[in-house]
């Protein structure tokens, strides 16, 4: 008799714990307030001094501050995820990012707003990840952080929608096989409306052999209207691999203005190779080799080669010395020196 007893009290526990959790399952509604993760808060700051040798630079800018960085994000019913963050140093603070993203599945997400544009390894990353103190050239010129074409420090970003996802589990989930990413873009860059009716086409397909080794393509067309109101195609095309584990890095790019932007402007390339060293936990050295060449040739090419030790102290402080040797054919005293001393805080 005690064990049917004991049976029937085990069944309807389970029972219970079935019914407890089917309550618990969200029921979507204008009046439910749970399933709402705390609001993060946070930011970071970047401060600097930076000294040139460059003829006419008066010894660079000095001390100065990168960058200001404020946001907030969270989850809704834990497949929604919103982020804003705002730039607030200089003379006209401005929102960054702003986007909410759908992203129940790993195989497939939906991400729309302001954010990052789908092109090139490093266009997409933190500051805090690039592992020296600027982005590449190849970013720079070619993904809209004071695009070749003339426009704006964008931030690599514009307004657009996205999917994305990971596809192919492989060793057991803890990796994918393939990621992918698609986006459709106003193509003017951040806040601001469209110009025009066209929209620009960014995507990017990535293979992933081992853990921590990417090799991608990223494609974009499109087109940018300028200030005067003239109308200039905008179609590149990169590919590159980056490779991070056990805090060694490797990644490099190489990215080409094609068709239309390519007759139009005439043609421009861009290469980068940047390895990083671990040397202790705290401290990692990295080298770069940046190259741009404004007509794809060797007279039009601006070289950059640096070395650069991260002092990682904490998860959230780090120290950056860096030295950088230019050698710009394009001006009449190529050869130049660099040294940056770069702080980051962030909470």
């Amino acid at each position: 008799m005690k064990k049917i007893i004991a049976l029937l009290t085990l069944l309807s526990a389970m029972v219970f714990s079935a019914s407890a959790q089917e309550s618990e399952k969200p029921v979507y509604g204008y009046k439910v307030s749970d399933y709402m993760s705390k609001p993060k808060v946070g930011g970071y700051i970047i401060g600097s001094y930076k000294y040139t040798d460059q003829e006419g630079a008066h010894g660079g800018p000095g001390f100065n501050c990168r960058l200001i960085r404020l946001y907030v994000d969270g989850s809704i019913f834990n497949d929604f995820k919103y982020r804003i963050q705002f730039q607030a140093n200089g003379t006209s603070p401005h929102v960054k990012d702003f986007f909410i993203e759908w992203a129940k599945y790993k195989e497939f997400s939906v991400k729309m707003g302001q954010f990052k544009r789908a092109f090139t390894f490093e266009n997409p990353m933190n500051p805090w990840d690039v592992g020296v103190g600027d982005f590449s050239f190849l970013v720079q010129k070619m993904a809209g952080m004071g695009d070749r074409l003339g426009e704006a420090n964008m931030g690599g970003r514009d307004q657009g929608i996205q999917i994305q996802g990971d596809l192919i589990p492989m060793a057991d989930d803890s990796y994918r096989l393939l990621h992918y990413q698609l986006g459709l873009y106003n193509g003017q860059g951040i806040n601001l409306a469209d110009a025009n009716k066209a929209k620009d086409i960014i995507g990017t397909l990535q293979i992933q052999p081992i853990k921590g080794l990417y090799v991608g393509a990223f494609g974009w067309k499109g087109d940018w209207v300028n200030a005067s109101g003239a109308t200039l195609k905008r179609e590149r095309l990169s590919v590159g691999l980056k490779y991070d584990v056990n805090n060694w890095t490797v990644r490099s790019e190489y990215a080409a203005n094609i068709g239309g932007e390519r007759e139009q402007t005439g043609a421009a390339d861009a290469l980068y190779v940047t390895v990083g060293v671990p040397v202790v936990d705290w401290m990692k050295v990295y080298f770069k080799w940046d190259e741009f060449r404004a007509q794809s040739t060797f007279d039009s090419s601006h070289d950059m080669y640096s070395a650069c030790v991260n002092f990682r102290l904490h998860k959230n402080l780090n120290f950056q010395l860096e030295y950088r040797h230019h050698d710009n054919k394009l001006l009449a005293t190529p050869h130049y020196n660099d040294l940056w001393f770069m702080t980051y805080i962030r909470f």
